[in-house]
Formats: structure tokens, C-alpha cells, sequence
């Protein structure tokens, strides 16, 4: 005999459906996942004023709403675990809004019966023709990088110059991931400073056309996260476009160079281009024409490296 799905409640309340699959659980885990991840933040963390005094840790309900763009009535039924339905887009808002790092959004959509957004591919190689003329360009440093910093392509010059980048996971292959966490870098530019700042407002006027793009705001999110020098500078807002610049470098073994950038668009792919340096004086031309082998392998920070 077949059990009956419904189930007696209390006298005048509607018959309750059996959960043979564990929905009511999930709600239930998933209402306590969002309120830990909320008390963990302070209004701070998110851009919000203190606020004075709190009752509870954390951010309030309403607070995570606001930033979520949802209605706090919703928000608030889903940490109550009330059987609500949740589209992927909002529940990505609630995931940028929590600050959930790529393994917390997968759990939060997980719990919540929903796929998670697609996200972008990373980028594919370039045309055959593109790394011949980037090979051509040797002994000058050159390489190819998407609107969102992401390396593509280079040449043996430019990994000389900056490391075998090629032995990083691909999502960290990225210019200001390295700009940002990697020591060798910082201390290969005189002026970092001033070259960190350049290439973040480059970044952040190619933003202006991916907005809410989960791949753009996730780099953003986690060097913030990593990194004061980049969180500072992210607050200035600060923007620009590309230029021809002459860049100071003081690489341990080739010693100090001067080096002129400049970016060619490609036709093949109009969301790249290719970044060439060329010597802008006797001396660094000499420096780059002297016979070097590659290092057998990069030695990367364990921070450039981080999943």
C-alpha cells in the first residue's frame, strides 16, 4: 500500500506534503548558511557607514537586501527558510552581497535548488599568426592581454622579462592579479606605484561596458580582499585609456631598463591587443639584445599562485 503524501497538521491548517527529498532540510541549512555569512560582515566591509552600536553581529537583514536590490519581506523569508523560489540572477546579487568567495556561492545555490550563472570561458589562444608576430618581435618584450587584464599570448622576451606566467592556473595568468600580489613585480618597477595605478584606471574604464559581469566583479572583489594597495586605489575611481608610455624597470639579472609601451589593436580580436616594449635608449637596447636563457621555471608567491 502506498503511503499518502499528505500529512495530518494542526486543525485548520493546511495538510503538509511530505519532503521525501530533503527540501525542508535544505531550506532549513540554507536559511543558517546566509545568517552566518551575513554576521561575519561589518557595514564596513561592504561600503555601508557603522551605523553606531549593534544589537548582533554582523550586517542587518535589511542592509543585505539594500545591497542585494531585493525587498527585505523576501530577503528576510529566505533566512527563515520559507519555501520561496530564488532566480539565479538574485541569488548571485545575494553572493556578490555576502562577499561569498566561488566555493560559498557554489554551496548557496546548491542549497537552493538553482543553477548557478554560466560564467565566462577563459579566454582561448590566439591566431597562429598573431604568436609569429609576437615570436618575430623578440628580443622586445610583447604579449597580448583581454580589456580585463587576463594574458593570453607572449613571447620569450616577455617572459624573461616578467616570469613564465604559463605556470600559473589560468585564472591567476591575470596583469593585476600579479600587479597586486606578486613581490617579484613590485619590485621590478621603480615606480610601482604609479604604474599599479595606471593600469587599475585602464581596468576600470574598460569596466564601464561589464558591469555586474560575475568575472569582473569577482577580480575586483578578491583584490580587494588581498590587497590594501589595490582597495585604496579602487576607491579613487580613476580612469584611462591606453597610451605610449616609457616604464622603468630594475630586473634582478638584465639590471635597469627603459622600456616604451605600446598598444596595437587586433583585428581578429577586437577585445585584445598586443602590448609591445621597445628599448627608449642605447642602454636598454643593449641590455635586450645580449643572449639570455629562460629560467627553468618561474618562482611565483604562494599568493600569485591561490585558487
Amino acid at each position: 500500500m502506498t503511503a499518502d503524501p499528505r500529512i495530518a497538521g494542526p486543525r485548520g491548517a493546511e495538510p503538509r506534503i511530505a519532503d521525501p527529498r530533503g527540501a525542508e532540510s535544505r531550506r532549513a541549512e540554507l536559511a543558517a548558511f546566509l545568517r552566518s555569512r551575513r554576521e561575519r560582515l561589518r557595514p564596513e566591509d561592504v561600503g555601508l557607514p557603522p551605523g553606531g552600536r549593534r544589537r548582533t553581529p554582523g550586517l542587518r537583514r535589511e542592509e543585505v537586501a539594500q545591497l542585494a536590490g531585493v525587498g527585505v519581506t523576501w530577503y528576510t523569508w529566505l533566512e527563515q527558510g520559507r519555501r520561496i523560489n530564488a532566480s539565479p540572477s538574485v541569488l548571485d546579487a545575494i553572493a556578490r552581497s555576502l562577499r561569498l568567495h566561488p566555493d560559498e556561492s557554489r554551496h548557496l545555490f546548491a542549497l537552493s535548488g538553482a543553477a548557478p550563472p554560466e560564467r565566462p570561458s577563459p579566454p582561448g589562444p590566439v591566431d597562429p599568426v598573431v604568436q609569429r608576430v609576437l615570436d618575430a618581435l623578440d628580443p622586445y618584450p610583447a604579449h597580448v592581454v583581454t580589456p580585463r587584464y587576463d594574458l593570453v599570448a607572449g613571447n620569450r622576451a616577455d617572459r624573461l622579462l616578467m616570469g613564465d606566467w604559463r605556470a600559473l592556473p589560468q585564472h591567476r595568468r591575470n596583469v593585476l592579479w600579479l600587479l597586486f600580489t606578486e613581490p617579484s613585480w613590485r619590485r621590478m618597477l621603480v615606480d610601482w606605484d604609479a604604474e599599479a595605478a595606471h593600469s587599475l584606471a585602464l581596468f576600470r574604464g574598460a569596466s564601464a561596458e561589464h558591469v555586474g559581469e560575475p568575472a569582473w566583479s569577482d577580480l575586483v572583489r578578491e583584490l580587494t580582499e588581498v590587497s590594501p594597495d589595490f582597495a585604496a586605489m579602487w576607491n579613487d575611481h580613476a580612469v584611462a585609456s591606453p597610451t605610449t608610455r616609457v616604464k622603468l624597470f630594475l630586473h634582478s639579472e638584465i639590471g635597469p631598463l627603459r622600456l616604451e609601451t605600446r598598444s596595437l589593436w587586433l583585428r581578429e580580436h577586437p577585445d585584445a591587443r598586443m602590448v609591445v616594449y621597445t628599448a627608449a635608449d642605447a642602454a636598454t637596447e643593449e641590455a635586450l639584445s645580449r643572449p639570455r636563457d629562460l629560467p627553468a621555471s618561474a618562482e611565483w608567491s604562494e599568493l600569485a599562485r591561490r585558487d
